[in-house]
């Protein structure tokens, strides 16, 4: 008798082990993460995507992008769609993206430690004359940068102006000429949504030294490029549009956030260290 009970035992163990098996596979990672391809040249425009488990009301995906190196050279921070995906494009290349070798893309969602990583390989933009040329960052947003050419001068910076729904180009001329901007629409742009971020393209309005200037534009789904000429002693170009990042974008905040608790933190203690025990 009891050898009929060890079978049955052994039989119940077993089949639970097989039915417990294709459970346990079909466990889906909290967060995904790709590229659309494993290697990337100079000027190339990388088409990252990924989808969450479990969409989180109001949360972003945070990006980055880390070099061969560990520098950091993209900072983002992503919206989740109502199908639980998200992506963006980047352009390789820029001064942080000198070194060639293998990149990483780290993303996190959330605060329960939803991680992944991707890796593509960037063949390096040292000594480049690729068409994506120089590129400055945004004041208050150095994790966003916009591409440039210039003759005739160079620039000095590029600035938001959030009361105008402005770009301040900033430049110092030597002579006539004219800038090439490939500026990213997550920096500035100029749509018919109520919002000014959504709908279909309209035209900027652009200044130089405050009179209207003609311009050339191409466009893709993540760059406006405009061409616009100048006349020596010109020291700004002005682009209007319906949306301009703030000075001091989503990451810039959390960063001042961090070190404010942080001061606040050091300083209490420090107040603490000198009161008098009795």
């Amino acid at each position: 008798m009891s050898t009929l009970y060890t079978v049955i035992a052994l039989f119940a163990i077993l089949a639970t082990g097989v039915i417990a098996a294709p459970a346990f596979a079909q466990i889906v990672e909290a967060i995904t993460v790709t590229t659309d391809k494993e290697t990337y040249a100079n000027g190339e425009v990388v088409v990252i995507s990924g989808e969450v488990r479990e969409k989180l009301s109001g949360t972003p995906v945070t990006l980055q992008v880390i070099s061969s190196n560990g520098n950091l050279v993209t900072v983002k921070q992503l919206d989740v769609s109502e199908d639980k995906t998200y992506g963006t494009e980047i352009t390789a290349g820029g001064p942080l993206w000198g070194k060639e070798g293998t990149y990483t893309i780290k993303v996190l969602y959330g605060t329960n430690a939803r991680t992944a990583e991707a890796t593509f390989e960037f063949g390096g933009s040292e000594g480049s004359t690729a068409p994506s040329g120089k590129s400055i960052p945004v004041t208050g947003n150095p994790e966003l940068l916009v591409g440039y050419s210039i003759q005739g001068g160079k620039i000095i910076s590029i600035e938001p102006d959030v009361s105008a729904n402005s770009l301040l180009v900033i430049i110092e001329t030597t002579s006539d000429g004219q800038v090439k901007l490939m500026i990213p629409r997550e920096v500035i742009d100029a749509r018919n949504g109520p919002d000014g971020k959504s709908g279909e393209d309209v035209d900027f309005f652009v200044l130089a030294d405050g009179s209207e200037v003609d311009f050339e534009e191409t466009t893709t789904a993540s760059v406006r490029t405009l061409t616009i000429p100048f006349d020596d002693g010109t020291s700004q170009i002005e682009i209007i549009g319906t949306w301009v990042i703030p000075e001091f974008g989503a990451m810039a905040a959390i960063i001042l956030a961090v070190a404010i608790v942080s001061i606040i933190a050091v300083s209490a203690r420090t107040r603490l260290s000198i009161m008098p025990r009795y």
